[in-house]
């Protein structure tokens, strides 16, 4: 199958990625469309012009391949997806025929993560009215509930979390999931060398996560703006 893990930044986006690029027929793809939509947005980003000379930049291109046949003769093709990198007016036909999850985290968590590596995130940086716009795009599509599954919910219990995801999507789980080598893996996108610090130094999952963190007013607005999107899916979550 072709999984669309759909996320938004900072939120244990990359370690899914490296659990389910553990196993041995699954290859990973890195946020394929990200240098289609600096390309696009003219946004500035650490590493920009690094991300599009190495990406791709034409997102009809990047979902022919998302939609087709898994790389590297690997039975399953698992896409990390940034929901904010798709823009209004998209065409999702292509979402179709995959198997779809939203990967959400408490805003106030990925704000605290975001603004070390970016200050001053907009709602529109973090991808929460994305993920609910993409969530209700897909269910229209395919007359069901996608899958909702909280990075809270994984690292407090890696395994029980995963086995949950893996039987919703049916798809067997492998203890294989649950580690991986340190330094990063071989299809991070360029842009790791920013952002993957502490994942690079992970050989697994981090314990479970401690209360919520301090934002700060400066981040107030967007926290309030993001929560409703959160809860919605929140309470889909499985």
């Amino acid at each position: 199958m072709n999984i669309a893990m759909w996320s938004g930044p900072r939120n244990l986006s990359t370690a899914m990625m490296y659990s389910f690029g553990a196993r041995s027929d699954c290859a990973v793809w890195d946020e394929p469309f990200y240098a289609a939509y600096l390309a696009r947005t003219g946004l500035d980003h650490p590493m920009t012009d690094a991300i599009i000379a190495a990406g791709e930049p034409d997102p009809a291109v990047v979902a022919a391949r998302c939609a087709g046949t898994p790389p590297h003769g690997k039975a399953h093709f698992y896409q990390k997806h940034m929901a904010h990198h798709m823009l209004p007016g998209d065409d999702f036909s292509w979402m179709e025929g995959l198997t779809h999850v939203f990967l959400i985290r408490h805003p106030a968590r990925v704000l605290a993560s975001y603004d070390v590596k970016r200050e001053n995130p907009t709602l529109s940086d973090i991808g929460f009215e994305q993920q609910k716009m993409i969530y209700d795009r897909v269910r229209e599509m395919t007359g069901t509930d996608p899958v909702v599954i909280d990075s809270n919910d994984i690292r407090a219990d890696p395994a029980g979390a995963l086995r949950r995801l893996c039987e919703a999507i049916g798809l067997p789980f492998d203890e294989a999931m649950l580690s991986w080598p340190a330094g990063g893996h071989a299809d991070d996108g360029v842009w790791a060398a920013h952002w993957y610090g502490a994942v690079h130094k992970s050989t697994g999952f981090a314990g479970a996560e401690g209360p919520l963190p301090e934002t700060g007013e400066h981040l107030a607005g967007v926290l309030a703006e993001a929560l409703p999107y959160y809860e919605d899916l929140r309470q889909r979550a499985i």
